[in-house]
């Protein structure tokens, strides 16, 4: 059998018509098929490959780290050096962040952010959905209430929790009985805050809905969630599993909406190519998970030493370089560029953004034919009638000029 037979019959399959694109290299925004065909790689294998494919400096942290150790131990019994690193190197950033956070101008009633905790300890992990896993548990245990509050149309995993927490049938109903207790609420209205009460252990929250079609937050509504987080003792937590590390313009989205959360979820754009996650509360907070029961969570391989260096190279990386400094002149660009009859808005923030076209059949029609012209697009898990674009921030203006050629080309063939 060849690579492709021996992928269809020994790996498990998650979909029917997998994408198929046999990987040769990737370096930068480009990806090179076994045949030697290289595609511009628009949606940085879903929002991970923030800095591009094979960033020189996390290519180098890992060899290094190699050089040294791999695993040791699981995670929080010894003390590894890329754990302490990484964690010292979080904290500080999200102090920076949280800081403007508070500063932040809002037509809203003044944010309660800065009488919130800050986010001083650290929790490894090796994904996004077990960082959610980890927070529900965290939150629950820290309150000791029974209750949570999700936004419909938001994505938070797909591991027994954090599915709980989809308020998608389509996606949920085959695995029910899932978590009981979950509430679920519409993004962005403030009317509906009545949910939240002194049972809800925490409120989940994407500052941007990544999978409803990259869906901005309104800084009104989330300002009035946080106030009414604060008012009934829930802990609010804010998921930038796909909008932190850089991908909206600031390094975290929280920073530009005037809110801190009480619990933050990292992980995919953190690592540079690596896997890694991590949620993160105030050290009072997440002293909950190591008494009562002793060892309340546990990893195995949650913040591997080598991923942790990767994800200090990129964290470095980013801020070293300033690539935040270019982004909403690249969302410019897309938004000046992407022009159609065919296209019915743009929405998102910074590098991911949503170009809504209203028929699923034209999506797919468009991802086929980009694909055939060497541009690798994506739709979204609860918006098939829209195309997800997130390129690497690393992306030069010319290079998104000559995407946004490619897509119009296919928008009107």
């Amino acid at each position: 059998m060849n690579l492709r037979q021996l992928f269809l019959h020994n790996n498990a399959q998650t979909s029917p018509n997998p994408v198929g694109l046999q990987i040769k290299k990737a370096k930068g925004i480009y990806i090179t098929s076994l045949e030697g065909k290289r595609y511009i790689d628009l949606i940085s294998g879903i929002a991970v490959n923030n800095i591009g494919h094979r960033n020189e400096a996390v290519v180098r942290a890992v060899r290094k780290q190699t050089s040294k150790y791999l695993h040791t131990m699981v995670y929080g019994e010894h003390i590894q050096q890329p754990q302490v690193r990484l964690a010292q190197l979080l904290t500080s950033l999200t102090s920076t962040s949280t800081s403007a956070s508070a500063s932040t101008s809002t037509s809203a009633s003044a944010s309660s952010s800065t009488s919130s905790p800050t986010l001083t300890s650290v929790y490894l992990t090796n994904s996004g959905t077990e960082a959610t896993e980890g927070a529900m548990k965290l939150a629950k245990r820290f309150t000791g209430r029974p209750h949570i509050v999700a936004m419909k149309n938001a994505y938070h995993g797909s591991t027994q929790g954090a599915l709980s927490l989809m308020s998608n049938e389509y996606f949920s109903a085959a695995f029910r009985p899932l978590l009981p207790g979950i509430s679920f609420m519409d993004f962005n209205n403030s009317s509906q805050l009545e949910i939240i009460n002194h049972q809800t252990a925490c409120v989940f929250v994407e500052i941007i809905q990544s999978e409803a079609g990259y869906i901005e937050g309104d800084i009104e509504f989330l300002n009035a969630l946080k106030k009414r987080c604060t008012e009934t003792g829930a802990l609010l937590v804010v998921d930038e599993i796909q909008t932190g590390i850089g991908r909206s313009g600031t390094l975290f989205a929280f920073e530009q909406y005037g809110i801190e959360p009480d619990i933050l979820l990292l992980a995919k754009g953190l690592g540079g190519g690596m896997p890694i996650g991590c949620f993160m509360a105030n050290k009072n907070i997440m002293q909950a998970l190591s008494d009562n029961p002793v060892l309340g969570h546990l990893t195995t391989f949650g913040g591997h030493p080598v991923s942790c260096a990767a994800a200090i190279a990129t964290l470095e990386e980013i801020v070293s370089k300033k690539m935040m400094d270019s982004i909403s002149k690249k969302e410019h660009l897309f938004r000046k560029h992407l022009v159609h009859p065919k296209i019915k808005t743009i929405t998102g923030k910074g590098l991911m953004l949503g170009v809504h076209l209203g028929d699923e059949k034209l999506v797919q029609k468009v991802i086929s034919q980009c694909f055939e012209n060497g541009l690798l697009l994506d739709w979204f898990l609860f918006n098939d009638k829209a195309l997800r674009i997130a390129p690497p921030l690393i992306i030069t203006e010319g290079e998104i000029i000559k995407v946004c050629k490619i897509i119009q080309s296919a928008l009107s063939s």
